[in-house]
């Protein structure tokens, strides 16, 4: 798993865009100080009633903060990503990324076996905050849990 101190593996990753679905590098993502928080997948009930509001509520104090960017992430493709931006009210505020096969998730060794549930490989919920690319701060959930990686503790992190 990955660990404070190291640094995002380059990737290619996508997001919804209203010409359809662009590939974006994690070297361009992560450039500066960002935020991220993944989540097992959109539409899921924490995800759409608590994380991802949380974050919403809370932009301004967090970039405020010195962050750059916030980014959502989840092993979902960028469609899925682009209607639940739409439909939780992002209008761009958020980065929302789509890791459709999981490698990048994979590849932080922060993967989620959901397959007994019908819903394949996840994420784990997570938060990291990076500047240029190198993790600074990790907190990853417990199975089930909503604690360290909700946008009030990002913040307290800060």
């Amino acid at each position: 798993m990955i660990k404070v101190g190291d640094k995002l593996p380059s990737m290619k990753l996508s997001m919804a865009t209203t010409d359809g679905p662009k590939e974006v590098s994690t070297d361009d993502v992560f450039k500066g100080r960002v935020v991220m928080f993944a989540v097992p997948g959109a539409f899921t009930p924490t995800c759409s009633a608590k994380h991802l509001p949380g974050f919403l509520q809370n932009i301004d104090a967090i970039k405020a903060k010195g962050v750059d960017s916030i980014v959502c992430m989840a092993v979902n493709d960028a469609f899925v990503m682009g209607a639940w931006a739409k439909d939780q009210g992002v209008d761009g505020r958020i980065v929302m990324l789509a890791d459709g096969s999981g490698a990048f998730t994979k590849a932080l060794g922060l993967e989620l076996d959901l397959i007994a549930r019908g819903l394949g490989t996840r994420s784990q919920r997570f938060a990291l905050v990076a500047e240029d690319g190198v993790v600074r701060h990790l907190a990853v959930e417990q199975p089930g849990g909503f604690d360290v990686s909700r946008a009030e503790a990002v913040l307290a992190a800060l």
